[in-house]
């Protein structure tokens, strides 16, 4: 029998899997809860499971008959929940730290990620550094600006040291724009890092522009179709949205507008401009068709932490009008894919707008370069960067270092000072001073 010469001898080197966190990401809405906030967490969520990792959700129960989904790749512990005033449809997590204890006592996570600021948060909040669990937080919903809007105005600064007292308490906030973690930073915050929101660019398509569906909106081809995307409320400036189509239509008699989406306004505005459509809340599915058929997306907007819609429309191929903030000031580019003004100048919205009417064929042109614009902002890479941040979150904790300032996560140094670069150039520094490629190594160490 021949012994193997050496040369003969091949050695496959297979590299160990590596190991999979357990995850708790605790948030007060969720699908088939139409929000920003639901949408985007879901995402999220999908891509952890898609990396391997173990994720336990909890969330308030969102009808009395709620018993959790199930064969969804993850685990629902479903809490108690109370409607929001004026917001029925949406639950508000009651206090459920004792629960939260027990659960986690038996079944340690890794890590908690508590993607809203609610009573429900602040216990999963207390229940976590009771247990010496690191904790992450988003700041996803300005609840502090929203409150002028209903009249609520003297409860801005109680909460926004509410917010500040809440973050300061976890190892990392997640914010989605440079501006924003600016302004939080001024405001005391601390250990932010900007992780832009992600966009399916898969479902947001230019290719389903639809024909029968602009017919069903009175358009045809020389028609400039307005968008207007989000709840029908307050907060959304839809006052602005008005004045604006009016000052279209008399330069261009060709001009429609369309609503989708539903809100205590909506009543009001149907009898204010009986000539728009509106379409009411919609799938995922139905929200691309709209996007890639329309001609303009009208976002007026001042009370965004990011504007999912900005994202969704850039990928349909749908050129944005909005105010220079948010998500806006962030990847809107004037005259390449849509147009900017100074934030809460109103006359500059309307005469921007106007001048589009006047010559629609650069909405045309703004429209061919909208969706390259965004196509980095995929989910899987969206995915990766809030990884990263949980292992780096992971590492500080374990080594005893949670008191670190900002500067040691790269935020007062690179985030607030460093100015905006190029479209191309932002998505590579949202998780400062953190090499998404040594990921695996940092999974090795954290397991």
């Amino acid at each position: 029998m021949k012994t193997p010469d050496a040369q003969d001898i091949v050695l496959q080197d297979f590299p160990a899997a590596h190991p999979s966190l357990r995850l708790a990401v605790v948030t007060e809405t969720w699908p088939p809860e139409v929000n920003g906030v639901a949408l985007t967490l879901s995402r999220l969520v999908q891509g952890l499971c898609e990396r391997n990792h173990q994720v336990q959700l909890v969330r308030p129960r969102q009808a009395s008959g709620d018993l959790g989904a199930r064969d969804i790749g993850f685990e629902e512990k479903l809490m108690r929940g109370m409607p929001i005033p004026r917001y029925p449809q949406l639950k508000l997590g009651l206090p459920g730290r004792k629960a939260l204890m027990a659960s986690w006592s038996l079944q340690r996570p890794d890590l908690v990620h508590i993607a809203t600021e609610g009573p429900l948060g602040w216990s999963a909040l207390k229940a976590a550094r009771q247990l010496r669990i690191p904790v992450t937080s988003d700041f996803r919903t300005n609840f502090h600006s929203y409150s002028q809007h209903y009249g609520l105005g003297w409860l801005r600064r109680p909460i926004a040291a509410y917010l500040r007292k809440f973050h300061n308490q976890t190892l990392c906030t997640m914010v989605p724009t440079r501006a924003l973690c600016a302004e939080l930073l001024s405001q005391g915050f601390e250990r932010l890092q900007v992780v832009a929101r992600g966009v399916d660019t898969r479902l947001f398509d230019p290719g389903l522009h639809d024909h029968t569906l602009r017919a069903h909106w009175g358009a045809g081809p020389g028609n400039l179709v307005l968008l207007v995307v989000g709840r029908l409320a307050p907060e959304k400036n839809l006052d602005l949205v008005l004045e604006t189509f009016e000052a279209m239509q008399a330069e261009h008699d060709g001009v429609r507008l369309v609503f989708v989406g539903d809100g205590p306004m909506r009543d009001a505005l149907e009898r204010r401009c009986p000539q728009a459509r509106f379409m009411g809340s919609q799938t995922q599915a139905e929200l691309a068709r709209s996007y890639a058929s329309a001609d303009l997306l009208l976002f007026p907007s001042l009370t965004e932490t990011f504007g999912n819609v900005t994202l969704e429309a850039l990928a349909s191929g749908l050129p944005v009008l909005a105010y220079a903030c948010a998500a806006a000031a962030e990847w809107v580019q004037s005259d390449h894919n849509g147009w900017t003004v100074p934030a809460d100048d109103e006359r500059a919205f309307v005469q921007a707008a106007v001048a589009l009417a006047r010559e629609p064929g650069r909405v045309a042109r703004a429209a061919g370069q909208a969706r390259a614009s965004v196509e980095p902002l995929d989910w899987p890479q969206i995915t990766l960067q809030v990884e990263a941040l949980f292992l780096r979150a992971m590492e500080l904790h374990r080594d005893g270092r949670r008191g670190l300032e900002a500067a040691q996560w790269g935020a007062k140094s690179s985030v607030a000072a460093t100015p905006a670069g190029s479209l191309s150039s932002k998505l590579s520094r949202n998780v400062n001073q953190i090499d998404v490629k040594n990921i695996e190594a940092m999974k090795s160490t954290a397991g």
